[in-house]
């Protein structure tokens, strides 16, 4: 093996170890995201890379079919993406919706509880 070699594969294998690193930081924010956007941002950045990987992996074996396996993940991880932020909208579009018309409800309320506060002081002056 030449020296070469010997460089490139220590390259990949540095590599990997550091996107593997960056895999768990992402996993953990996935975990502990304070919001939904940032653990499907998480996910996504998991994703690509994964894909990294797998392409390192490729060089690495010099393994040609693992990049077709690579392009298969990429569109997976693609739909799922996109998947998860239409899911993520509906929810939101629900939340906001039942929020309005509570706060609509609410509204209504008050104004039946003022029309009869001045309905009795109207009253009153009658009398």
């Amino acid at each position: 093996m030449s020296r070469i070699d010997q460089a490139y594969q220590a390259l990949f294998t540095i590599t990997i170890l550091i996107l593997l690193i960056f895999m768990f930081l992402c996993f953990i924010r996935a975990l502990r995201g304070p919001k939904v956007a940032d653990r499907i941002v998480s996910v996504n950045m998991m994703g690509t890379m994964t894909i990294m990987i797998i392409g390192i992996l490729s060089a690495y074996l010099k393994e040609s079919y693992l990049l077709d396996i690579s392009m298969i993940y990429a569109m997976i991880s693609f739909l799922s993406v996109i998947t998860l932020t239409k899911v993520y909208i509906g929810a939101y579009r629900q939340k906001k919706d039942r929020e309005k018309k509570q706060q609509e409800k609410e509204e209504r309320v008050s104004r039946k509880k003022e029309r009869a506060v001045k309905n009795r002081e109207s009253q009153e002056q009658e009398v």
